[in-house]
């Protein structure tokens, strides 16, 4: 029988490191379009759920349009693949949201 281990290359014995950012604002579902179209370019983002997510480095990126706040969820197995997705989701979203002064905090846990 063939693990998801095996199938993803992912070793789930090391524990996920997550990073969340809650970034209010008065237009999350259009930020969210906005940084799903934009990097939508170069990843393949998914829907569900309201949900969207790609694979980013080794971890997976994904956000969440709510009410009057947009959530960031960074995943990854390691340190460096983790500084990477935050990196690509905080730094386009705070530059689309410039106008609007919309700053990105990351709060990390294993999960």
């Amino acid at each position: 029988m063939t693990t998801s281990a095996e199938l993803t290359g992912i070793d789930e014995s090391i524990p996920a490191i997550i990073a969340v950012a809650s970034v209010a604002t008065d237009k999350p579902g259009r930020y969210a379009k906005q940084l799903v179209a934009h990097l939508g370019r170069k990843l393949t983002f998914t829907w569900s759920d309201g949900i969207a997510s790609a694979p980013i480095a080794t971890g997976t990126g994904s956000l969440t349009a709510g009410d009057g706040v947009l959530t960031l969820v960074a995943t990854a197995r390691d340190r460096e693949s983790l500084t990477v997705i935050q990196d690509v989701l905080g730094r386009h979203l705070e530059r689309f949201g410039q106008r609007d002064g919309l700053v990105v905090t990351w709060n990390e846990a294993l999960g």
